[in-house]
């Protein structure tokens, strides 16, 4: 694992740090829409005050904090791997170029000693029986702080709730008290806690540090500007219908229906995802602000 110099640097002075996801750059978002929206997530974390450190792994190596011209090869490259967490160490060993998902993600953040992790959504269980993120398993022995602005649309987010609380994962709701949906601030899901503050949220973090907890905390963060739930749903359900009409499942059918869900929704769901990235980097960033401060 390499360390940025100024990661490393922040780290030992005890600085803010919050650690970004590649995946959303290697196969969330098109080139050059990827690079802008890394770059500009990393100025939303600089402007909160704190450190970026975009994870990702070039050649085999994992480096965190990517310098300008590695984010660059990595959002223009085209043969890149998804790395998760197991095939992680094959990616490595192989000497690939791997994006990392939210469980590596989280996973690498925490071997480097940083504490905030912010995403868009998070994997979780899907509709087709036995398909479920190793994002859940992941969080569930990873223990950082995770703003996110929920499971992605296309997911079971009752079943994803469920099994979120069959891990023991901490879950918080920021100034909510109602699973966000992703692309919707909220859901008809309750959430077991809220949060009403950066300061709370950090304390709730620092709470599972105390009482021996190894789970992340996931502080659930509903974009400002949405799509009413039923409406993204029925879009979903639509997506759907028509996969199962033209036999599209497996690996293809997660990339399939988030394309769909743009054509139908005439590219709101993406301006949604764009905005909700920026507002988890901000929060992220002010919450690893508050854990540099003497609790």
């Amino acid at each position: 694992m390499h360390v940025s110099d100024e990661v490393r640097s922040a780290l030992r002075s005890r600085a803010p740090v919050v650690a970004l996801e590649s995946t959303v750059i290697t196969h969330g978002l098109p080139v050059p829409v990827n690079l802008e929206t890394a770059r500009r997530l990393e100025a939303a974390v600089r402007e909160e005050g704190a450190v970026p450190a975009t994870i990702g792994i070039l050649e085999g190596e994992v480096r965190v904090g990517l310098g300008a011209d590695e984010l660059e090869a990595l959002a223009t490259r085209n043969a890149v791997e998804k790395a998760s967490l197991w095939n992680l160490a094959a990616v490595v060993a192989r000497r690939r170029w791997a994006g990392t998902t939210v469980a590596t993600t989280a996973h690498l953040a925490a071997r480097a000693g940083i504490r905030v992790f912010a995403t868009g959504g998070i994997g979780g269980v899907h509709p087709v029986p036995f398909d479920e993120s190793s994002d859940l398993m992941g969080l569930s022995r990873t223990p950082v702080a995770v703003v996110s602005s929920g499971p992605k649309s296309i997911l079971d987010l009752g079943a994803t709730l469920e099994r979120l609380e069959s891990y023991g994962v901490g879950v918080v709701g920021y100034k909510t008290k109602h699973l966000p949906a992703f692309h919707s601030p909220d859901s008809p899901f309750e959430l077991p806690a809220t949060v009403w503050s950066e300061a709370e949220a950090a304390a709730a973090w620092r709470a599972a540090r105390a009482l021996g907890l190894e789970s992340a905390t996931l502080v659930f963060n509903p974009v400002s500007e949405g799509i009413p739930y039923r409406q993204v749903m029925a879009w979903v359900d639509q997506a759907n219908e028509e996969a199962r009409a033209a036999g599209i499942g497996g690996k293809d059918l997660t990339p399939y229906l988030l394309r769909r869900l743009g054509e139908l929704s005439r590219g709101r769901t993406d301006e949604v995802n764009l905005r909700l990235l920026e507002e988890n980097a901000r929060l992220a960033a002010r919450i690893a602000r508050q854990l540099t401060d003497p609790a």
